[in-house]
């Protein structure tokens, strides 16, 4: 029986992605909060600030990079400032730059081996590499949709 509007295997495909990826995020923040201390949204940060020229990126730039909202953004830097891996420095009139830490970038150091293997483990190691290539050609032909739609408004119809 068909349900959402969706035929059976459509539902299926649908049912078994969202599982997957619910599963894998959990899974991997298990491992980082137990191997690291540091939360996915943490480990996000760090890599984003690491990769950035400098290691500082503007903080709406920041929350854009991530696929955040400004607000989420904003408690997750001061959760981190808290805690010694970021800074928040003025920029311009109105802006301010996150920046990472010593301590940060010796947090994110100590958590991407850990991080690295359990990814390998959890996720490339089963797939072939042609899998892997084609699972990552059809993510992106899905993440391209998502990031070029507009999100939805309150005015939308009830389904």
């Amino acid at each position: 029986m068909a349900q959402l509007g969706l035929t059976e295997r459509e539902l299926h495909a649908w049912r078994t992605s969202f599982r997957m990826v619910e599963l894998l995020r959990a899974r991997i923040e298990q491992q980082l909060q137990a191997t690291s201390g540091l939360s996915n949204a943490d480990y996000t940060v760090l890599v984003l600030l690491a990769e950035a020229p400098g290691r500082r990126m503007r903080s709406y730039e920041l929350a854009q990079t991530a696929g955040w909202e400004k607000s989420r953004m904003h408690h997750q830097l001061t959760r981190m400032s808290r805690r010694g891996l970021v800074t928040r420095e003025p920029c311009g009139s109105r802006g301010i730059h996150a920046v990472l830490t010593t301590e940060g970038l010796s947090a994110l150091r100590k958590a991407v081996p850990g991080h690295a293997q359990e990814v390998r483990r959890l996720f490339v190691d089963r797939l072939t590499p042609e899998e892997l290539e084609q699972f990552a050609g059809l993510a992106a032909k899905i993440l391209d949709n998502l990031e070029e739609g507009e999100p939805l408004t309150n005015d939308a119809p009830d389904s």
